[in-house]
């Protein structure tokens, strides 16, 4: 057993009271670690990837118990792997190779920290230190070559001391003069007067961007921060989690998430496959006093400008003074979730790789009724600072299929992205916790278009693709009764299986929150229906921290119709819920 200190709040709500107290650091192994822990059996198939020309990818680890997000390697080649779902031993895992094939040897997981949020990301080797974040706080420890596991002192550099909320990622990234970038994602789709409601209007002069929706800027090394600390770099970008430093051109760059529900707020304006298709994920050069415009205005990539958001006064069409603010250097199809972004500074690649980005997309959630999107590793060639030319597919396959309905039918969804020592690319991904090392192993001077077709001809497929508005709808037949008000207020987030995005959006399916069981029968999930919900909650022993907008303004009818169908699908198997039922919990005050 190895000990530490660690600095730990005895109040969420401030900094005073700070105090060191003795933390045990207990370390396992894969032996004993659990079966979700596996050591990978070789294979000649890349893992299961498709990659450009002579790409060649080796399994570091096919699974972690905990699940992986955002990845780091270390100058001699250990690799920390920052866990989704942390528990009592750690948060964090370290791999090391011990005989140069590249597949783990070794697996130990660490760091017992205070607030361990499912939101769990964030991860950087930064002058021999390894940073990580949760929710709340962002932690840095001294690396030793000789030790796998940071065997020095635990150092809060920052605390949030705001409550949980959606988009509450941490990711990071640090320039060459000392200093560390924060995103601070907002608690808000669109700054709404109530959050997410069907029809509610944009608050004027958004008092969200005060504290959220926007990178700030931090001393690396100053312990005990606070946001107060920091500079506000940059602001009107809702979500970040793809966020790095290109020291090319010494700048940041960031690649955020576009709003969501186009269509659920606003059904008069939007149709079913505008809101599949729009907004896009903005490919963002970010400077300091950089404004992208959220929560006023979205980027429509099919137009190619900045429209005004419909909760002030916007209809798909009205510009407003959008032109005004921060424009993406690229646009990306909608949802497609970027949650990495790293900038290749190796030598082992082809010479058209070095500086140019690489962008890990998670895979979009809210596309229904059209297929799912994204789920791939895309490249960015740069040149002077800008794309030299249109993104390009680098690493594909990880769903498992071509189609993918509901979220969790993709078998695996990249998460983070990482350089070893000798220039190799390593991949996370967060169903299973599996990593994969994407090494050269042709001539670099030859590569070129050959190279590249095959992954070209991929951009046919319906992860990638412009979705047909006729031909490329899933939805068969008429749905009727609660089938119907399900397919068009659930689906983009509890999915068509009902089994969630097993990230941020709990499953209906088996749900005690759901069917009764230790909650009161019924009463529940008409109550989180009618009043919405969010938070943290735990469902199925999982934590999720989303926000689960009211539908009061649904009939008492349709609300019944839809938990019950909820109730008897998916796997489940509970009473039907009637009109009547909703109507006395609504008139409860």
């Amino acid at each position: 057993m190895h000990t530490l200190f660690v600095s730990k709040m005895k109040n969420k709500k401030t900094v005073t009271g700070v105090m060191l107290v003795l933390c045990a650091l207990f370390i396992i192994s894969f032996k004993n670690a659990g079966k979700r822990i596996m050591p990978p059996v070789k294979d000649t198939t890349n893992g299961g990837l498709f990659l450009p020309g002579k790409f060649k990818a080796v399994v570091v680890v096919d699974s972690l118990e905990g699940r992986a997000r955002h990845i780091a390697v270390n100058t001699n080649g250990d690799v920390y792997v920052k866990l989704r779902f942390p528990d009592s031993i750690g948060g964090n895992v370290a791999l090391r190779d011990t005989n140069g094939d590249g597949r783990a040897d070794i697996i130990k997981k660490f760091a017992d920290y205070e607030d361990k949020g499912p939101y769990g990301t964030g991860m950087r080797v930064h002058k021999g230190y390894l940073y990580f974040s949760s929710e709340a706080n962002v932690y840095r420890t001294k690396l030793n070559p000789k030790s796998l596991v940071p065997d020095g002192p635990l150092e809060l550099i920052l605390h949030d001391a705001a409550a949980p909320h959606e988009h509450d990622a941490k990711p990071l990234a640090f320039d060459n003069a000392g200093h560390m970038y924060v995103a601070f994602g907002a608690p808000s789709n669109a700054c709404q007067e109530q959050n997410r409601v069907p029809g509610s209007k944009g608050i004027k002069g958004c008092p969200l961007l005060k504290q959220y929706g926007g990178i700030w800027q931090f001393d690396e090394a100053k312990p005990n921060q606070v946001q107060a600390d920091g500079i506000r770099y940059a602001t009107g970008m809702r979500s970040v989690v793809a966020m790095d430093w290109n020291t090319a051109d010494s700048c940041l760059y960031v690649v955020a998430h576009g709003r969501d529900d186009l269509r659920l707020q606003f059904p008069k304006i939007f149709s079913a496959w505008q809101s599949a298709v729009l907004p896009a994920e903005e490919f963002i050069k970010v400077k300091k006093g950089t404004d992208a415009g959220w929560p006023y205005y979205y980027y429509d990539p099919i137009k190619k400008k900045k429209l005004l958001n419909p909760e002030y006064g916007g209809n798909g069409i009205k510009v407003g003074n959008g032109a005004k603010y921060a424009q993406p250097i690229m646009a990306f199809p909608a949802h497609w979730a970027p949650n990495d972004l790293f900038f290749y500074t190796g030598n082992q690649f082809p010479a058209r790789y070095k500086n140019g980005a690489f962008i890990a997309f998670h895979g979009s959630t809210n596309r229904s009724p059209y297929p799912q999107a994204g789920f791939f590793v895309c490249f960015v060639p740069f040149k002077h600072g800008k794309p030299a030319s249109q993104w390009e597919i680098f690493a594909d396959g990880f769903t498992g299929k071509s189609t993918v309905v509901s979220v969790s039918d993709a078998v695996y969804r990249p998460m983070g992205l990482a350089m070893g020592p000798d220039g190799s690319l390593y991949i996370s991904e967060t169903e299973e916790g599996k990593i994969w090392k994407i090494s050269y192993t042709g001539g670099k001077s030859g590569f070129g278009k050959a190279d590249l077709a095959k992954m070209e001809l991929r951009k046919k497929l319906p992860a990638f693709r412009l979705p047909d508005v006729l031909k490329s709808d899933l939805q068969t037949g008429m749905l009727k009764g609660g089938a119907k008000i399900y397919n068009t207020y659930c689906t983009n987030c509890h999915q068509k299986n009902g089994r969630g995005d097993g990230n941020m959006i709990p499953p209906l399916s088996g749900s005690e929150w759901v069917t009764g069981g230790k909650y009161m029968e019924k009463d529940l999930a008409i109550r989180v229906v009618l009043n919405g919900l969010e938070g943290p909650i735990k469902v199925k022993n999982h934590p999720y921290n989303s926000a689960m907008p009211k539908h009061n303004f649904l009939s008492d009818a349709d609300i019944a119709a839809v938990l019950t169908y909820i109730r008897n699908n998916f796997g489940n198997n509970s009473s039907l819920v009637t009109a009547a039922e909703v109507k006395k919990i609504r008139a409860e005050k």
